[in-house]
């Protein structure tokens, strides 16, 4: 095989992994944009939507493909309450407070992390994909189920950026955004959209596991990369930007993906640590972040 075919597989791939990538950031990125919180167990609720997926698919009497939309649809809403009522129970009681929130979502990231070890186990498990079509290329056959999976991720991408700048709620979601007293002034029930805001977030953290995990495998470590790169690609973005976090995914995936065919993937992670660190310095508030 060419050097041509390489990099096509290579572009595929990274493409895969910037569309699950984006929609696990794009969750991260509206916490802080509209909390001001760091969540730093939004991988573990990554964790959850694939050890949820796992459980569903496998005693739900369903053929695979309704088995797994059952997953699409069950472990990110079980996912959700989880995080409303983190935030109902934790994060309000510490009235958000930047320094507390992060020290109380460590301790929610290992509460999570024992949860599915003592309920799943410590083993990797594999969840059955939908279907099996490969879509025959000119040099190679590509798995259809990874070409679908950047086509849900666009489309619950699209549904988040339209719920956001086309819905009554999203709105209101911006304007606590932009400034918290002022929208409580105006009778914006702040509390609750805060609640909502968690539960979207780690909702579409959950959907991006259960888009992965037929490729992958559900394991109760598996948040600590989707985390990591989460930050990467909030910062290099913006925090709080859904448009940074959307493009900043998408130069990360493809890269991951290229240097990963051709080099490592150690190589990749360690220039995408030189990016968070250039951006830092150069560009603090990230390439499409506003200035405080």
């Amino acid at each position: 095989m060419s050097f041509g075919p390489f990099l096509l597989l290579a572009v595929l791939e990274g493409t895969v992994m910037a569309a699950v990538l984006a929609l696990t950031a794009v969750g991260l990125s509206l916490v802080f944009g509209v909390m001001r919180v760091v969540n730093v167990a939004h991988g573990e609720f990554y964790m959850l939507g694939a050890v949820l997926a796992w459980f569903i698919t496998y005693y739900l009497p369903f053929p695979p493909a309704l088995a797994w939309l059952a997953a699409l649809i069950i472990a990110p809403l079980i996912v959700a309450m989880i995080a409303a009522l983190a935030d109902t129970l934790v994060l309000k009681r510490l009235n958000y407070d930047p320094e507390a929130t992060i020290v109380a979502t460590i301790g929610l990231l290992y509460m999570l992390q024992q949860a599915a070890l003592t309920f799943y186990g410590s083993d990797a498990r594999p969840v059955v994909a939908p279907f099996q079509w490969r879509i025959q290329l000119p040099w190679f056959g590509y798995s259809g189920y990874k070409l679908f999976v950047v086509l849900a991720a666009v489309v619950i991408l699209a549904a988040v950026w339209l719920f956001m700048t086309r819905t009554k709620v999203g709105l209101v979601m911006r304007a606590t955004q932009v400034d918290r007293d002022t929208a409580q002034a105006f009778g914006i029930n702040v509390d609750r959209v805060y609640a909502g805001t968690f539960a979207l977030g780690g909702a579409l953290a959950a959907a991006a596991a259960v888009l992965i995990v037929p490729i992958q495998q559900a394991h109760y470590l598996m948040g600590h990369d989707p985390l990591l790169l989460s930050f990467i690609v909030v910062i290099i973005g913006g925090l709080g930007s859904i448009r940074g976090t959307l493009v900043a995914a998408l130069v990360i995936g493809l890269s991951d993906g290229v240097i990963s065919m051709f080099f490592s993937p150690t190589l990749a992670k360690i220039i995408a640590t030189l990016l968070v660190a250039l951006v830092l310095v150069f560009r603090p508030q990230g390439l499409f972040g506003a200035r405080a």
